[in-house]
């Protein structure tokens, strides 16, 4: 099973990082976003320990920084809603630069922002090391319900299908005067996800009776079972054991 190519966010790599079985990573990458969000905000200190141990994984899975920087860029929604909340949310003010600013709405957007990027930067790492193929392998080996691994599996093999086919058919109208320069010619653009919309149906009813001929019986058969060993699950958990340590410091304190 898997989408059998590698996807663009992978960067390939001989890393002891890139060298764990996948659903070790899932794993350690989950718990560690778990003890980051139970973290109190007010452990300004906690989370740049987490930063940190983030800064250290990054090393040694060889992933250059300004990469990692450039990727964590997808999280700009999520900042531009944070710098609204000293603005919006009601509560104590403060006076900045002239500005009045709400106390709780600067913890909340502290909040989003410290939480938010170092979860992103952790899916981004993990992402970074490991094939889009071999993340789905590491879900059907963590017991994620199996339609929801082939569902993943199919969103990723025809995304760039469906991609293509909208290309051409973007490619076909311009070839034939067509330039969408207003509500007028929203028509027209309805008519055509429609159509795409058909024909990636049609596409999935072939590719379902294909499968169905070739004995298909609900599950997608798996090659190369992959298994990890206690060492391999120690050095995994090297990750959200240290910020479970920070996260519980974080609450005495």
């Amino acid at each position: 099973m898997g989408a059998g190519h590698a996807h663009t966010l992978y960067r390939h790599g001989h890393s002891p990082v890139h060298a764990l079985p996948p659903h070790c990573k899932l794993a350690a990458v989950f718990c560690f976003v778990l003890v980051v969000v139970s973290t109190p905000r007010e452990a300004v200190w906690a989370f740049a320990l987490y930063a940190v141990l983030l800064a250290a994984v990054t090393r040694v899975a060889r992933i250059p920084a300004g990469l990692l920087l450039r990727r964590l860029l997808i999280e700009i929604p999520f900042v531009a809603f944070a710098f609204l909340m000293p603005f919006v949310v009601p509560g104590d003010q403060i006076h900045f630069l002239g500005l009045s600013l709400s106390v709780p709405g600067l913890w909340g957007a502290w909040n989003v922002l410290a939480k938010g990027t170092l979860g992103v930067a952790a899916s981004v790492i993990l992402a970074s090391t490991t094939e889009l193929r071999s993340l789905l392998l590491g879900l059907q080996r963590l017991r994620l319900p199996p339609m929801l691994v082939q569902i993943a599996s199919f969103m990723i093999r025809y995304g760039d299908v469906i991609t293509d086919e909208m290309r051409r058919m973007s490619v076909a109208r311009r070839s034939r005067g067509f330039e969408a320069r207003g509500v007028r010619h929203w028509g027209v653009l309805a008519k055509s996800a429609g159509a795409l919309f058909i024909r990636s149906y049609e596409r999935g009813e072939r590719v379902h009776l294909a499968m169905i001929s070739r004995g298909y019986a609900g599950s997608m058969p798996v090659i190369d079972d992959v298994t990890a060993s206690r060492a391999q699950w120690t050095y995994a958990a090297a990750l959200p054991v240290s910020a479970l340590a920070v996260c519980l410091l974080g609450w005495t304190l």
